[in-house]
């Protein structure tokens, strides 16, 4: 359960065979370690198995009470002979259970126990018998309300790891498929799934995901998968473009591990990280998959076009505004003619950050009040907001397309991208004008050119380097039939 490092380094202040086969010291030692007289949800049962002296440790709320009542009656019907022999061959032929397992040092004991699992102590025996009989508390298994398609499959990840591992396993029935186990954090030894097909993963990006996680010195992943990505993958802070890409349906997990991705899942958390990704991965939805390619192209190209026109759309709209000589006569009427008693740049600037506030708002607002609250907010808000002057009919306008137009993917981190662009966008077209806003447009197509992928890969991978085929397989989303046939 430890790599060698962690293992060596606690073996030096912790007793490694911890279960000596003395009940009486082992049943001391445990009940001081896990403070069993002040905590109310570690209980424990003492009982005899044949002529031996035994005792089972569990959590009260994660095991299975009918379980471990039937197979304590299959101990009680046990004789002397029973229990004679190795710890092995009483936990091989005695105990009616499949999933046992066997430790005698104290950091798999304890965490293990901690994680819900059952522990029995048998005198004479130098090993502690893990009886995985736990079930955790769990909401039923929907469709993520982020995450929703108008056609698929309506099953969403859960907080249980086992239940969302269950779930991708379900659709890939393949021997290739592995899905490894981890954990991480000092006090936390949060349980972390990394899932892949063995014949199709990067071994190179494999094996430098799971050294990195064998690395992570930190107390606890207080923040589940943020945590992790930060530890796993130390990128830059100043670009804000994902990484790692997060989904809550196990379909889209399940079609990325085929196509070779990593798949990464963390217990308590209802996301599973997608890696490595580009600017395209991110893009792309379910629902593109779940309809007909010409159907399927069609909304993938609406959505790529419609992430372009929020980052061009007030950053043009400004240019116009400053620099009304250079507006075509076809849009003349475009053309403000109201008076400006704000400048168009901070309106712009205000309504970036109230359209956070409102998103803010959203979510701290209980769901019996959003309806009411945002109808004030649009039409009291904004209708004043326009009638005293402080923002134009044009400005109000554009910004609630943009904004509109952020919800027109999942991704949050890509919408954040797009956002913190726009306003770099706006901030050069105000002090350079025409050249400021070409300007923006470079830095633009820099920042994400230039951008790599956690394997070291291009993030506009199959444009630059160019792969023809490929590349009209993300713009264009042909029939399985035509891809299997590549």
């Amino acid at each position: 359960m430890l790599n060698k490092e962690k293992r060596e380094k606690y073996e030096k202040i912790s007793e490694y065979s911890f279960i000596k086969g003395n009940i009486e010291l082992d049943e001391q030692k445990l009940d001081q370690l896990l403070h069993l007289e002040e905590n109310f949800d570690l209980l424990k049962r003492k009982f005899d198995i044949g002529d031996k002296r035994a005792v089972i440790y569990y959590i009260n709320g994660f095991c299975k009470d009918d379980m471990l009542q039937k197979i304590q009656e299959f101990f009680w019907g046990l004789d002397v002979s029973d229990v004679e022999g190795s710890v092995m061959d009483f936990a091989n032929n005695q105990i009616p259970y499949l999933e046992i397992n066997l430790y005698g040092d104290k950091y798999n004991v304890v965490t293990m126990l901690l994680s819900g699992v059952s522990c029995l102590l048998i005198d004479g025996f130098n090993k502690a018998i893990l009886i995985d009989a736990r079930e955790y508390p769990a909401r039923n298994v929907q469709e993520p309300e982020k995450y929703k398609v108008l056609r698929g499959s309506r099953d969403g990840f859960v907080e249980t790891l086992i239940l969302n591992t269950a779930l991708i396993r379900r659709r890939i029935r393949n021997p290739e498929y592995i899905c490894k186990v981890m954990r991480a954090g000092k006090s936390s030894r949060t349980d972390i799934a990394i899932c892949y097909m063995n014949d199709r993963v990067d071994r190179k990006l494999l094996d430098h995901i799971i050294s990195n996680i064998e690395k992570i010195d930190v107390d606890a992943l207080t923040m589940n998968q943020e945590s992790l990505s930060e530890a796993v993958y130390k990128g830059k802070w100043f670009n804000p473009f994902p990484k790692f890409r997060y989904t809550e349906r196990p379909d889209t997990v399940a079609a990325s591990v085929l196509e070779g991705q990593i798949a990464i899942l963390v217990d308590n958390s209802p996301a599973a990280m997608l890696l490595p990704t580009t600017i395209f991965d991110v893009i792309e939805e379910a629902d593109d998959y779940y309809f007909p390619p010409v159907t399927g192209t069609y909304l993938r190209l609406a959505r790529m076009i419609v992430t372009v026109m929020s980052l061009l759309l007030t950053p043009l709209f400004l240019l116009y505004a400053n620099n009304p000589e250079i507006l075509p006569d076809w849009l003349m009427f475009t053309k403000i003619e109201q008076p400006e008693y704000v400048p168009i740049f901070w309106q712009l600037l205000i309504l970036e950050l109230a359209v956070d506030g409102l998103k803010l708002a959203a979510i701290n607002t209980p769901s019996t009040l959003n309806t009411p609250l945002s109808l004030i907010a649009a039409i009291v808000i904004g209708e004043f907001s326009v009638n005293t002057g402080w923002f134009n009919q044009q400005t109000m306008l554009y910004m609630a397309v943009v904004a509109i137009a952020n919800f027109t993917h999942e991704n949050y981190e890509l919408a954040y991208s797009v956002k913190f662009l726009r306003i770099i966008m706006l901030i050069f077209t105000q002090i350079f004008g025409l050249y400021g806003f070409i300007g923006g447009i470079i830095f633009t197509l820099a920042v994400v050119g230039l951008n790599k992928t956690i394997a070291g890969t291009s993030y506009v991978y199959p444009l630059m380097p160019l792969d023809f085929k490929v590349f009209l397989q993300r713009f264009y989303r042909v029939s399985l039939k035509a891809k299997n046939k590549k």
